[in-house]
């Protein structure tokens, strides 16, 4: 058999093997791509009504992985992305009675988040100062997940002062 194999022409062969290499990467894009969507997320039963959320924002023409992944590098963002996948097929498997009734962003997670909230919406973040808490979804935490995804924390005043405290922080570095 081996001897038939090499008896085919070398330039048949890289042709094959051209075109089964396209054929994988084009797969392997489709695929990737596939699983950063909001379809490939409401897939598990606890992720619907985060779906459904989704879907009723401004923010539902882009993919969950837009936000919810680091675009540092390709290494950061595919290493996190199975990290992920692995906790969430755990708990969709052996560990749902642990899954809680609510979802709330890992401390990663979070940080991914706020970084991506940072980049798209830089412009905005030039021309207003948004220093005055932690992170972005502190104050925008309905966006992008609208409907039913506001805590009470949302809707308690602020602190006297927590607001300005740290207003203007770009202006104490220099």
């Amino acid at each position: 058999m081996l001897k038939k194999f090499l008896a085919i022409d070398k330039r048949l062969l890289l042709l094959i093997g051209l075109f089964v290499g396209i054929i994988g990467s084009v797969v392997t894009a489709k695929t990737l791509a596939y699983t950063d969507s909001g379809e490939f997320c409401k897939g598990c039963h606890i992720m619907n009504n985060v779906y459904d959320s989704f879907t009723d924002s401004a923010h539902a023409e882009i993919a969950c992985g837009d936000c919810h992944l680091p675009h540092d590098s390709l290494v950061s963002k595919y290493t996190f992305k199975a990290k992920s996948g692995l906790g969430h097929v755990y708990y969709n498997t052996l560990g749902e009675e642990k899954i809680p009734g609510v979802l709330h962003p890992t401390a990663g997670s979070k940080e991914a988040i706020n970084s991506n909230c940072i980049n798209c919406h830089k412009s905005t973040l030039d021309n207003i100062s948004h220093d005055a808490k932690e992170n972005c979804t502190v104050c925008h935490q309905s966006v992008p997940h609208g409907k039913g995804f506001k805590t009470e924390e949302f809707y308690k005043a602020p602190k006297p002062g927590e607001l300005l405290e740290n207003k203007g922080g770009s202006m104490n570095n220099g």
